[in-house]
């Protein structure tokens, strides 16, 4: 990511100031399926922002890593964790995505919300353990205008055709995907 882009997000993250306490809900995609998600194991949280959906899955009992390009976004997820009932189970670092998956051990879940990059689609099957869960969202161009981030129509079926689909949907310009290993 260029210097520019990474100042854009830290502002951006600026601007909207710490994430509140209150707000730790699933993300929307995953509010209807969250019986399908582990009670314990490890996370991955890519392009995690504030750290919302990192903290709620430690809050569920999972050791999350919690990743974003944005120093910014890092410094709320750590400070949301700390003033969060199982926070202690979440690790943040800044991190750019575009250079790949950190090394590490196969994850139980891995969450994706709003980001998008086709070039992990593979590193994200390897890095799932057996049975671990995809859980993926991105701005997508059904129901809105094509552009480089969105997800073409299928798309996210067909990159993670080799997994067990648990849900999935697409429209108003979102597409989203949950599956397992």
């Amino acid at each position: 990511m260029t210097d520019a882009d990474r100042r854009r997000w830290d502002e951006r993250y600026e601007s909207l100031g710490p994430a509140p306490v209150g707000a730790l809900e699933p993300p929307g995609f995953v509010a209807p399926h969250v019986d399908v998600f582990p009670t314990a194991g490890t996370a991955l949280d890519l392009a995690c922002g504030q750290g919302r959906g990192a903290v709620w899955l430690a809050r569920r009992g999972l050791h999350v890593l919690g990743l974003d390009v944005s120093a910014v976004a890092i410094c709320h997820a750590r400070d949301l964790a700390r003033r969060s009932a199982g926070g202690d189970r979440c690790q943040f670092s800044v991190f750019d995505l575009d250079n790949g998956l950190p090394a590490g051990p196969p994850v139980d879940v891995i969450l994706c919300h709003k980001f998008r990059d086709r070039r992990l689609d593979q590193a994200l099957i390897e890095r799932l353990a057996p049975g671990g869960l995809l859980a993926i969202a991105a701005f997508s161009e059904v129901g809105a205008a094509p552009g480089p981030f969105r997800a073409r129509r299928g798309e996210l079926r067909a990159a993670f055709a080799e997994l067990d689909l648990v849900a999935a949907g697409e429209g108003h310009g979102s597409a989203w995907l949950l599956a397992r290993a």
